[in-house]
């Protein structure tokens, strides 16, 4: 009777024990999701700022290809007026200002939609390349873009969440270069051993260089930390960089920041090279 009774009270215990255990394994899901969310929403508020910096930008650009379509309008129906019907040149130039036009809303959109995280084989020059018209809006008109794309591997990685880091650093490159200056964007092949502080595979480096005010190596060690900015209040929130780095890490990559001030800032981003199955480890 006596071994019943203490096996009845350890099944009793081991029965609070096994809730205890259920109900912190639901809370920690819990939390999990709402981590997910916030991070979810932090990506999205920084998708939008990145879009409310590009607005100047793509505001000009509108400008100018309503304008095109406008001057075209007028050029058409003045010929019409005189009874011409050669126009079709003037049709086709109002048609081609719509479709880029519509191009850039597009992308735009593309930008900035919500959706969640999506790694994918990702050909990361043909990511930049493809970026060129938005990269240069965020740059503005002062700013040379320049572009070295010499890498033919892929990486892992979600295109939409890359398409914002890009956006962000072209964003603080210009705020970095006032007057003005030249921004690089290359990207090259590392095979395994080449990048010595990293673990031994096959890389992709992205690297985003400019010619701005650089920072000092103080401003450098922190630019990571999130809601650490240099700018004005109201102008940034300090995420861009943290964001960036998370996401970077979190893909299985690494992220270094060379800066000196008056010598400009070089963002080195390296994404570990996509290995389909098929494929042999190092070519």
């Amino acid at each position: 009777m006596f071994v019943l009774a203490i096996s009845a009270a350890a099944q009793r215990q081991l029965e609070s024990q096994a809730d205890e255990l259920a109900q912190s394994n639901l809370k920690l899901q819990a939390e999990m999701q709402e981590r997910e969310k916030a991070e979810e929403a932090l990506r999205q508020a920084q998708k939008m700022e990145a879009i409310g910096q590009l607005s100047g930008g793509i505001a000009h650009d509108f400008n100018n290809l309503l304008a095109i379509i406008k001057g075209n309008l007028q050029l058409l129906t003045r010929q019409l007026a005189k009874g011409s019907t050669d126009v079709m040149r003037y049709v086709d130039s109002a048609s081609e200002g719509v479709n880029r036009a519509a191009v850039m809303t597009q992308r735009v959109l593309a930008f900035a939609r919500r959706q969640p995280l999506s790694p994918k084989p990702v050909d990361l020059s043909e990511l930049v390349k493809n970026m060129t018209d938005l990269l240069r809006q965020s740059a503005g008109t002062r700013v040379q873009i320049d572009m070295q794309l010499r890498s033919d591997w892929r990486t892992l990685c979600d295109a939409h969440q890359m398409e914002n880091v890009l956006i962000n650093l072209a964003i603080n490159a210009r705020d970095a270069m006032p007057n003005g200056g030249k921004l690089s964007f290359e990207t090259v092949n590392r095979p395994r051993g080449s990048v010595a502080s990293l673990p031994n595979e096959d890389y992709v480096e992205l690297i985003v260089r400019d010619t701005g005010t650089g920072m000092s190596e103080e401003v450098r060690q922190k630019a990571v930390d999130p809601f650490f900015t240099t700018k004005p209040q109201g102008q940034g929130t300090g995420l861009g960089l943290s964001m960036t780095f998370g996401y970077v890490r979190q893909s299985g990559g690494d992220l270094n920041i060379e800066s000196e001030l008056g010598k400009g800032t070089t963002v080195r981003l390296f994404m570990p090279r996509y290995q389909p199955a098929s494929l042999p480890t190092s070519a």
